[in-house]
Order: C-alpha cells, then sequence, then structure tokens
C-alpha cells in the first residue's frame, strides 16, 4: 500500500493495519503530516497542526503494540478536531482572534477518542463563531474545496470537511446546530452525520445553539463514521461489535434524498 492508498483507506482501515503491524502509527502520522504540510497552504483546512504532539502520540501507541499492551479502537489513527471542540494544550478559538487561553484538559470528546487510541492531528478552521454556511473569518482566512478551490466545502465544519475529503485524516470531528455537518459532507461528498442529541458529550458545554448543536463525524465511509460513534457515544452502542459492525455487515439498500428550495430565514 503506497502513501496515497494508506491516507485514503479510512480510519477503520487503517485501525487495522495498525493493530495488525503492517503499519506503524508513527508511519501513518507521517504520511499524514506531509500531505497536510503540501496541500493545506492551499485548502487552509486546519488552524493548527501539531507535528511533535502526533508524533510523540504515535510513538506510544507503537510502543504499546510492540509490548503486546491492548489498543483502542482507533489506535494510531490521526483525527481532526474542529475548532469549537476543547482539546487540551490548544485554543478554542471558534474563527474568532477574540479567544481565550489554551485550555488545561481536554473536552469530554476529545478524550474519548483519545482513550481510543485516536491521535489529534490539529484543530479545523471554522466561520467565525460558527454562524455561517460556509467556512471563512478575518482571523484565519477563507478554507477552499478540495474538489474545487475556487468554492467553499460549506460550513461550520468546512475545515473538517476539506480535511476529509482531502485524504489529510480518515475521520473528523464536526458539529451541527443547522446543517453544520450536513453541508460540508454534501459539499465536499462525504458521509456525515448529525447524531440524536445527548449521543456524544458537549463536555465542558452543558448545550450549544440552544440545545440544537451536536457534536458527529464527517467521513468518507460510513464505516468510518459509524466506528467514531462507538467509542464517542455517551449511550449504549448495538451490541455485537456496535455501529461499526452493523455498517460492515449491512446493504446500504435504497437512499431517500430530501431537497428544498427554499433559503432559511437570516442567510441573506
Amino acid at each position: 500500500m503506497n502513501a496515497v492508498e494508506l491516507a485514503f483507506a479510512g480510519a477503520a482501515e487503517q485501525a487495522r493495519l495498525v493493530a495488525a503491524g503492517t503499519v506503524s502509527a508513527r508511519e501513518l502520522v507521517e504520511v499524514v503530516l506531509e500531505r497536510i504540510e503540501r496541500l493545506d497552504p492551499q485548502l487552509r483546512a486546519f488552524r493548527v497542526v501539531r507535528p511533535d504532539a502526533a508524533l510523540a502520540a504515535a510513538d506510544a501507541i507503537d510502543a504499546r503494540r510492540a509490548a503486546g499492551d491492548p489498543l483502542g479502537a482507533l489506535a494510531g489513527v490521526p483525527v481532526a478536531i474542529k475548532d469549537d471542540a476543547v482539546l487540551e494544550g490548544e485554543v478554542t478559538a471558534m474563527g474568532s482572534a477574540g479567544a481565550g487561553p489554551p485550555a488545561t484538559a481536554d473536552g469530554e470528546v476529545a478524550a474519548r477518542l483519545r482513550a481510543a487510541g485516536a491521535i489529534p492531528i490539529g484543530k479545523t478552521n471554522v466561520p467565525e463563531l460558527m454562524t455561517s454556511p460556509w467556512t471563512e473569518s478575518l482571523a484565519y482566512g477563507a478554507t477552499r474545496n478540495p474538489w474545487d478551490l475556487g468554492r467553499t466545502p460549506g460550513g461550520s465544519s468546512g475545515g473538517t470537511g476539506a480535511a476529509v475529503a482531502a485524504g489529510l485524516v480518515g475521520v473528523g470531528l464536526g458539529s451541527d446546530g443547522g446543517g453544520s455537518i450536513r453541508i460540508p459532507s454534501a459539499w465536499c461528498g462525504l458521509f456525515g452525520l448529525k447524531p440524536t442529541r445527548d449521543r456524544v458529550p458537549l463536555a465542558p458545554a452543558h448545550e450549544a445553539w440552544q440545545g440544537m448543536s451536536v457534536f458527529g463525524p464527517l467521513a468518507r465511509r460510513v464505516e468510518d463514521a459509524a466506528l467514531f460513534l462507538d467509542v464517542t457515544s455517551s449511550t449504549p452502542v448495538p451490541s455485537g461489535g456496535g455501529f461499526a459492525a452493523l455498517a460492515r455487515a449491512a446493504e446500504p439498500g435504497r437512499l431517500r434524498i430530501a431537497t428544498s428550495d427554499r433559503i432559511p430565514p437570516g442567510i441573506l
């Protein structure tokens, strides 16, 4: 498997390769960091990238595997964190230059991803205060769609959408109140899911957008999004291997697609 195939393999397959020793966690992180360094100056998917922390985490996972210790379901897999989620050591900028100091601890969703062995590779760009369905701010510029650099990836989880679509990560964290996962997923050709309220924890926040916004995954494959839910869910996951096992076993079936030609209030 070459570097491009590995980058686009998806989070679930990347985790299987690391667990089997076919690829080391360090090798996987190095592939991702090289792609980010080469492609992200055009995309602006990431506000901040954490190469040193990511490589240190990868080395720790490789050491655990060498010692025969159990690995988490996402061990060694680089993930993108939307910049409205709290990540230890990083500012939660929310697209604004007026953000506070770096966080002293992970928010709950980041902590659960780390506990499963996922490696936060960086925080992704959002529109200022997540208020628009495109991703652009005065502080951090405009994020571009990997399919067409003249277009937006949508928003507000546009940075995560661009990162996943460009093969910079296999799965990423987004949030959605009025379409902020669903819009980037549609515009970037991804699978995105707005989970049921309280399925993925918002802590340290009690709620967001008056209870409308939740955290959820953006991925290129249903299995990758399902695996994200398996490791982050606050409510019981299905028995027999969780959501990811169901995704692997089930046929997609017929799809129903709803469209609307009405503009949401407040957009224009």
